[in-house]
C-alpha cells in the first residue's frame, strides 16, 4: 500500500516521511511529495464511487464524497464524516492512502463517506481544522434540511439520522474536537450517534514511556512528534494546551458526547496517551468502547490490509450498535 518513509535524516536514524517537512522564516513549510488519487466519479467499472463537492471557497476546503456502486434506493446508508491524519500538517483527503482507505472502507461498512480537506497548519494553525470540521456536519446537515437543494448522493442514499464523525491520527483529534463543539449545535434533522477514534494524536509535556521508546520510530518518530505539535498548535502554546492534552482539563461537555470507539495498538507511539484519554472518558462517564490490538505501530492501516479489515469490521460493529 503506502510508503510512509523517507531518506535517513542526520539527527534520528528514523526513516519517517515526516522528517521531511522543511520550515521557512515566513511561517510556511515545504511538505513532503506524496501521490494523489482522483475521484472516480461514475465510472460503471468502480466498485466505490467517488466526487469532490466544495465546501467553502474562500478556505479552500472540499469534500470527497464516497458512496458504494450498488445501492438499494429503499436503503438509506449511515454517513461517516472522515478526518485523514497527518499531524495537522501535511497529507490531504486525496492523498493515496488516504483516498484508498476511504474507499475500502465504503464497500466493507456499507455507508457513505464524506472526507474533508481541510486548512493545514502552520499557515492555518488550530482550531482552524476544528472549524472546517464542524463546517463540515452543519453543510451535512443543510442538506437534510432542503433535499430539494441536496447533495443527490446525501440525499438519495444517506440516512441523517445515523451519522457519525471519524479520525485517524490527527483526525482522530479533530473528531473528539469537533464532537465537543457540536454538543452546542441544534443538528436535526442530522443525528451525530457516534465518534469513531483510530490511534488519536495526543500528547503533552511529560513524556510517557511509549513516546520514549520512539526517538526512532519508523513512522512517527518523537522529533517529527514535537515538530508538528509546535506547528499545529497556536503560537506561544505548549505540548499541555487542551487541542493537544484533552486530559488536562475535563470540557463540561464531555459529558454530552455520543458513544466513542477508540481504537489503538501497542506498537503506537501514542498507545499509553490514548489508554490516558480512555480513562478520563470512563472516569467522566462517557460511553466508550476500547480496543487495543497487540503489535503495530501507528497508522497501521494504510500499510496493512489484514489491520485495515479489521478497522473497518468494528467500525461495521459500532455503527450497528454491536460492540
Amino acid at each position: 500500500m503506502a510508503d510512509l518513509s523517507s531518506e535517513e535524516n542526520a539527527s534520528s536514524k528514523s526513516t519517517s516521511l515526516l522528517l521531511q517537512i522543511v520550515e521557512h522564516p515566513d511561517g510556511s513549510v515545504s511538505r513532503p511529495f506524496v501521490p494523489i488519487s482522483a475521484p472516480s466519479d461514475d465510472r460503471p467499472d468502480a466498485a466505490v464511487l467517488s466526487k469532490d463537492v466544495p465546501l467553502n471557497p474562500t478556505h479552500d476546503t472540499w469534500l470527497r464524497i464516497y458512496r458504494p456502486t450498488v445501492v438499494h434506493h429503499t436503503t438509506k446508508l449511515p454517513i461517516v464524516i472522515y478526518f485523514h491524519g497527518g499531524g495537522f500538517v501535511v497529507f490531504s483527503a486525496a492523498s493515496t492512502f488516504y483516498h484508498g482507505l476511504c474507499e475500502a472502507m465504503t464497500g466493507a461498512i456499507s455507508a457513505l463517506v464524506v472526507s474533508l480537506e481541510y486548512r493545514l497548519a502552520p499557515e492555518h494553525r488550530l482550531p482552524a481544522a476544528y472549524e472546517d470540521a464542524v463546517e463540515t456536519v452543519l453543510w451535512i446537515q443543510s442538506q437534510a434540511r432542503d433535499p430539494a437543494a441536496g447533495e443527490p448522493w446525501l440525499v438519495h442514499h444517506g440516512d441523517f439520522s445515523r451519522c457519525f464523525l471519524m479520525g485517524s491520527s490527527s483526525g482522530a483529534n479533530m473528531a473528539y474536537h469537533a464532537g465537543l463543539l457540536a454538543t452546542a449545535l441544534e443538528l436535526l434533522p442530522l443525528r451525530l450517534l457516534g465518534l469513531i477514534l483510530n490511534q488519536p494524536y495526543f500528547g503533552g509535556v511529560e513524556r510517557t514511556p511509549s513516546e520514549i521508546r520512539s526517538e526512532d520510530d519508523p513512522i512517527l518518530p518523537l522529533q517529527a512528534n514535537d515538530t508538528l505539535w509546535r506547528l499545529a498548535l497556536p503560537k506561544g502554546a505548549e505540548r499541555d494546551h487542551e487541542f493537544c492534552n484533552p486530559v488536562v482539563a475535563v470540557p463540561p461537555e464531555l459529558r454530552h458526547l455520543p458513544r466513542c470507539l477508540v481504537k489503538g495498538c501497542e506498537g503506537d507511539p501514542l498507545v499509553d496517551r490514548q489508554r490516558e484519554f480512555v480513562r478520563m472518558l470512563q472516569r467522566e462517564g462517557a460511553s466508550v468502547v476500547a480496543r487495543v490490538d497487540e503489535g503495530g505501530f501507528h497508522s497501521v492501516e494504510l500499510l496493512d490490509p489484514i489491520r485495515a479489515e479489521s478497522l473497518f469490521a468494528e467500525v461495521r460493529r459500532f455503527i450497528r450498535n454491536d460492540l
